[in-house]
């Protein structure tokens, strides 16, 4: 067991947060309140490799693990840039293809990924369903030689800039009982439209309720097994987790570092406000409680790149937990330390609390981790 990081890792970081600075902040904003897409910032990271480094080597990858994804991740996020089409389309969706595509998935897929050429949304949340898979009404029946898909979704990140959506249907296995499966779905195919969620995020990305009427795609729209969709599934929602957790991790030593070098700077009686207490103390037990969540989240990559998938998933639901509580509390006391001035666009702290506000919902809310902890952790009853 280390608690440094490789070489290989600390130099991906210090080369993905040159990147970040190249964009920064004052970057991520104007694209977010223009309507526009972080399109520069993601064709430059495809290209230098960097969304690519958990793919394997063969497919033009880095051969890495979800760990070195994450560091990616929280780096760009520390730089000001979070983005969240991150977390699903070389975490969710080309882990899962990886893991359990067709050597023709794996082929067409993998390498656009690794370049960034390619965006692929990822839809399981339905209106009627939320934490509850078990009740997904989105079906999928076979039709001739292909599949038939009927449903909704809602919630679903970035289908406005997608190439395709990976979708979570209800399909019949092979002795007629229903069982979720994935299946990758075109943004301009026939009977599928999308509508947009009016959301009180700044972000680039957008929230969108996604609508399937009698959308036909052919067989080989399936990934992998007719019979292996959950645990297909599973394999992407620990790396969605984890990547969660360092986007956390990364917007909450954003608003540490902006919080610190404020209260360096502001002078009001005598000495800089960081010299007291009141303004020191909730700074310094931020950075505790951040890098408590940050050995969490590295423990869960570690965990899920050496193929524990049990153990990662315990420990990536711990650490989305912990980094959002954190990141929560760091920018809300990044906010006290600013004062007003923590409310105003020139500062750039309080547009950051509606998103850290939102990890305590997504991908899971804590609750159901709460739930997840107290029933596979604790060997309590199981509450629902």
């Amino acid at each position: 067991m280390t608690y440094s990081e490789s070489e290989e890792r600390q130099a991906l970081r210090a080369a993905v947060a040159e990147l970040g600075a190249k964009y920064g902040p004052d970057y991520y904003v104007r694209k977010a309140k223009a309507g526009e897409k972080t399109d520069e910032l993601w064709q430059e990271a495809g290209r230098l490799g960097y969304l690519g480094v958990n793919v394997p080597e063969e497919y033009g990858g880095g051969g890495g693990g979800i760990g070195d994804l994450a560091a990616v991740c929280e780096e760009l996020a520390a730089a000001g840039c979070p983005l969240l089409l991150m977390v699903v389309s070389p975490a969710i969706c080309a882990t899962i293809i990886a893991r359990s595509g067709t050597d023709e998935q794996r082929k067409h897929w993998l390498p656009r990924f690794a370049d960034g050429s390619v965006k692929m949304a990822f839809a399981i949340t339905e209106p009627d369903a939320g934490s509850n898979a078990h009740r997904i009404t989105t079906t999928a029946r076979r039709d001739g030689d292909g599949w038939m898909l009927n449903g909704q979704k809602t919630f679903i990140s970035g289908v406005d800039e997608a190439d395709a959506v990976l979708f979570v249907a209800r399909s019949h296995d092979q002795k007629g009982n229903l069982r979720p499966s994935l299946f990758i779905l075109p943004t301009d195919a026939p009977g599928f439209t999308w509508t947009p969620i009016d959301m009180e995020i700044v972000s680039p990305e957008r929230q969108f309720i996604c609508h399937l009427d009698d959308v036909r795609l052919p067989y080989d729209a399936l990934v992998g097994d007719e019979d292996g969709g959950l645990l297909q599934l599973f394999a992407g929602l620990n790396p969605e987790r984890i990547m969660a957790s360092a986007m956390g991790a990364g917007i909450g030593r954003l608003a540490l570092d902006k919080a610190i070098g404020y209260a360096k700077d502001r002078q009001v009686f005598k000495t800089p406000i960081g010299a007291h207490q009141g303004i020191a103390h909730p700074l310094a037990t931020g950075k505790i409680e951040l890098e408590l969540a940050r050995l969490m989240q590295q423990k869960a990559a570690a965990l899920y790149d050496a193929g524990d998938d049990m153990g990662a998933g315990e420990a990536a639901n711990m650490a989305k937990y912990a980094t959002a509580e954190a990141a929560i509390h760091i920018v809300d006391t990044a906010i006290q330390t600013h004062g007003g001035n923590g409310l105003t666009s020139e500062y750039g702290v309080g547009m950051l609390a509606g998103v850290v506000r939102l990890m305590r919902i997504a991908p899971v809310s804590r609750e159901m981790i709460l739930n997840f902890v107290a029933q596979h952790s604790l060997g309590l009853p199981k509450s629902y």
